[in-house]
């Protein structure tokens, strides 16, 4: 089995695959290697000697400065290296262009085709406060409304937030988008939006964000009108679960998929197995004609020069580096540090610097060219891989994908987490050690790169997960009734 993995022929480092001894002599392209200190697994160790303020090279790229001499089978980690990143930058573009798989023939999925043409891979009733207000309202819905769960109906499902009111400037447009946003979400084949009354965001003012609507498939209900907003509620769910159970599930091409991607508690193999993994599906989706979307802003910092290089044409390559120094600004505007990066279980899995984390999170995009650039809450219309301004939060970023169109999340650890969001959020597990021990939060694992699969084989092997994702499987979230959603939120709360 591999021990370690020098990831790109221009490294200065490998990374340990599995724990190493000190004393241990290792052969690294012809040359012996001694190990002068322990490696713990996923962690990075020398493989010449490097002088303090040189550039330590991993996946090709700078992660960091030495900030002391390093011996050769040093341990390389945040003890002896920094961060080499400045504040905002200049680019520059120069485009790379790279070829995907061949298409071998047309896949399916079982799917919703809904009446406006859209396609879901759910077929839930989902309940939408328009402000907190009324959360325990909506949530005390879902319990009751659970008996009606039947037939094509897979779930009904309350998403509570703290949001709708009090609020202002950008951070009441964020709600408003994504709200509207999750209204219109194909995987909701009935949507029952629960409003207070006397909010900012009330329903009057949600629906010009909503545009042209099915009245059958949404339906209003304003509290302060009710006298028994609950048994009404229950009428309409009632009502929507009539409608949406006439759909039923039928084979729908895999061109029509929108896949997001998101990493979170990522250790130092979530770049070598668990994100290539996802790069490796994303190319074949794409190939197939359908689309994946990238987000978490700041976790692209120290790499963004390699996805604004294959940005189709130069107008998509400026919002790109808008994307990346807009997100900056947001930081230094809260006087808050850009590179306040990796978090500790980051550290602890090994990774040691933002370009560390970042050049490795980027791996999720596979190598197709970048064919679009969504703002927060902009839903995707181009086919393709896409870029999604949000931030690194777990919640908040799946959420945006979701509201952005995202079918199902694809969504890589290291370190493992229960969350969901409002569509099917697959746990891939970058180490096999914690798709043994988290069995009940983690879908697929990734781990066995590392002694006998291939990524060709991982890819192709979660290429058909997803496809049964799609057609009705559970995940593990699913399965426990975890449904969440957040908001990003900017600025002042009155």
């Amino acid at each position: 089995m591999q021990t370690f993995i020098k990831i790109h022929p221009m490294d200065k480092v490998a990374v340990a695959l599995q724990p190493l001894a000190s004393r241990q002599t290792l052969s690294v392209d012809g040359e012996e290697i001694l190990l002068i200190e322990e490696i713990p697994q996923g962690h990075k160790f020398a493989l010449c000697d490097i002088a303090k303020g040189d550039s330590i090279i991993k996946y090709g790229s700078p992660i960091g400065i030495a900030t002391c001499d390093i011996k050769k089978g040093s341990w390389i980690h945040t003890h002896n290296m920094k961060t080499g990143l400045g504040e905002l930058l200049s680019y520059t573009y120069t485009p790379q262009h790279s070829s995907l798989p061949e298409m071998k023939e047309t896949r399916h999925f079982q799917g919703f085709r809904r009446s406006n043409g859209k396609v879901g891979v759910r077929n839930e009733i989902w309940i939408i406060p328009t402000v907190g207000c009324v959360n325990n309202v909506a949530t005390a819905i879902e319990r009751k409304a659970q008996a009606y769960v039947s037939g094509s109906i897979d779930a009904i499902a309350a998403f509570p937030h703290p949001y709708g009111c009090s609020q202002m400037g950008e951070d009441q447009e964020n709600t408003r988008r994504i709200l509207a946003d999750l209204i219109s979400h194909p995987n909701a084949g009935g949507v029952l939006v629960l409003g207070l009354g006397c909010e900012n965001s009330n329903i009057d003012v949600l629906k010009e964000y909503l545009g042209p609507y099915d009245s059958e498939r949404v339906k209003f209900l304003v509290a302060q009108e009710s006298e028994q907003e609950i048994e009404d509620g229950l009428e309409l769910v009632k009502e929507l679960t009539k409608y949406a159970g006439q759909f039923e599930r039928t084979p729908i091409p895999c061109s029509e998929l929108i896949i997001g991607m998101k990493c979170g508690g990522s250790d130092g193999l979530s770049g070598i197995t668990a994100n290539p993994t996802v790069g490796a599906f994303s190319d074949l989706l794409i190939a197939n004609g359908g689309t994946t979307i990238l987000t978490e802003v700041p976790e692209m910092f120290g790499a963004e020069t390699l996805l604004m290089n294959r940005c189709e044409n130069e107008a998509l390559f400026t919002k790109t580096v808008e994307l990346i120094n807009d997100f900056k600004t947001y930081f230094t505007s809260h006087n808050q540090t850009i590179y306040e990066n990796p978090s500790p279980g980051n550290k602890k899995g090994g990774i040691s610097s933002l370009e560390d984390k970042s050049l490795g999170c980027t791996q999720k995009s596979g190598s197709a060219p970048v064919k679009g650039v969504l703002a927060y809450g902009e839903q995707v219309t181009t086919k393709g891989l896409n870029l999604l301004s949000a931030p690194g939060n777990d919640l908040v970023a799946s959420t945006a994908l979701a509201a952005s169109g995202a079918h199902i999340i694809l969504f890589t650890t290291g370190r493992g987490t229960p969350f969901a969001s409002p569509v099917p959020t697959v746990k891939i597990s970058s180490n096999s050690l914690l798709y043994e021990h988290k069995n009940n939060w983690i879908d697929f694992d990734c781990g066995t790169m590392v002694s006998d699969t291939s990524l060709e084989t991982l890819g192709e092997e979660l290429f058909q997960y997803v496809m049964d994702v799609a057609s009705g499987k559970q995940v593990k979230a699913e399965a426990a009734g975890f449904h969440d959603m957040a908001i990003f939120k900017k600025g002042v709360t009155l």
